[in-house]
């Protein structure tokens, strides 16, 4: 009796290596005990929310008994939510937003469902960098759509901008790029997005219909050293950033994210009126109403990044005393490393394992020989891992 689709089935027996990982993980800890397992797998933010969040629980507890205080709401969103976002998102993109160019979704990944189902015909292709976030395919896949990944430049990650160019067909719908980048950490300068820019304008000329930048910013507040994280919405009228506020606020939990739509699209009423019904036909309705009350508060505010900088800089350290190469990360709390030695990146994951240290593969994000390291935990954690990193390497070199 087949009780899944096929298609189910078919993900299912090649499960995301971030999910594998972490499971193999929970055996490892339980075996050797949680304290002595280095895990890196999951961007699983572990700061607290910031002061803003606790002060609104409390006052929202006091409100609950008040008729429809946790009821249905607009599908967009609640009304001052989109206003105050919208106005926090116009100084942010440097576009004039208002509340009707703002959509309100459950997190990034639903803001990014909506806008692939908005969109996309079976059969249209959405292109993106590689290495990428795995979820990526599943999303585009929901839809009928095909993911058409565009390796970026090695050894830095940057754009590859003639690439996609050249990638793109008649059924390309949506160019998909993420910025502070996960899993490589790279932030695509200003300078790239423009010539990206311009090149899905030579392309979209004459075609019946328009070819969709779409930017995925939930790191966007992560940056280091002074990094500029350029915006996209001025660059290109059929463009869309879509963002949460998971790792922002630490609210990961509470799935709320945005959709934030470029002024300058033509007969955009009728694009986010697309948007709106298909946040409600998915079964989301709206985003959770305690988690929007909680970022009107705290827009604004962030958990501090310097602490991230400090983690960044303490796994730096561990990988290059371990003779590993890296591109050292320019935002978000990923490393992509390139696997030392003569084995493969599967291979070194086990070597790692081996040492009660977890990593994923780079294959999981397309990108086979490298492998993705978090840094959203305690810093003694990381430090702890440094013989482990060594071990592993050296033994992938047959030292």
């Amino acid at each position: 009796m087949q009780v899944i689709s096929d298609d189910i089935g078919r993900i299912l027996q090649n499960a995301s290596w971030i999910r594998r990982m972490f499971e193999a993980g929970i055996e490892l800890k339980q075996k050797h005990g949680a304290e002595k397992v280095c895990d890196f797998t999951l961007g699983n933010p572990d700061l607290p929310p910031v002061p803003e969040v606790g002060r609104t629980l409390r006052r929202l507890a006091d409100t609950v008994d008040q008729p429809l205080s946790l009821g249905y709401m607009p599908n967009a969103g609640l009304t001052s939510m989109r206003q105050r976002l919208a106005e926090y998102l116009a100084k942010e993109q440097q576009v004039p937003l208002t509340a009707q160019g703002v959509v309100v979704t459950c997190g990034a990944a639903g803001g990014l469902n909506v806008i692939f189902r908005t969109v996309l015909e079976p059969g249209d292709e959405v292109i993106c960098p590689s290495p990428y976030f795995v979820e990526y395919g599943f999303y585009v896949g929901n839809y009928g759509g095909k993911l058409v990944p565009v390796p970026s430049q090695a050894p830095t990650f940057a754009l590859d901008v003639k690439a996609i160019e050249a990638a793109i067909t008649d059924r390309t719908r949506v160019v998909l790029i993420d910025s502070p980048n996960n899993p490589t950490g790279v932030v695509y300068s200003r300078a790239e997005l423009e010539a990206l820019a311009a090149a899905l304008t030579r392309a979209a000329a004459g075609r019946d219909k328009p070819i969709y930048l779409v930017s995925d910013e939930p790191y966007r507040f992560l940056a280091y050293d002074g990094v500029e994280v350029p915006p996209i919405l001025p660059l290109y009228p059929f463009s869309m950033a879509v963002g949460s506020f998971s790792k922002s606020l630490s609210l990961a939990g509470e799935r709320i994210g945005y959709i934030a739509v470029s002024p300058a699209l033509p007969q955009a009423d009728l694009f986010v009126a697309g948007l709106i019904l298909c946040n409600r036909i998915l079964g989301y309705v709206n985003a959770p109403v305690i988690g929007q009350r909680l970022v009107e508060a705290a827009l604004g505010a962030t958990v501090d990044v310097g602490i991230y900088k400090s983690r960044r800089d303490a796994m730096a350290t561990i990988l290059r005393d371990a003779g590993i190469e890296f591109v050292v990360p320019k935002g978000a709390f990923y490393f992509f490393a390139k696997v030392p030695g003569r084995v493969d990146d599967v291979q070194f994951c086990q070597l790692l394992a081996d040492e009660l240290v977890l990593a994923v593969p780079g294959r999981g994000f397309g990108l086979p020989g490298y492998f993705r390291l978090t840094y959203c935990m305690d810093e003694a954690i990381i430090r702890r891992a440094a013989p482990g990193f060594q071990k592993a390497a050296d033994r992938a070199r047959g030292q």
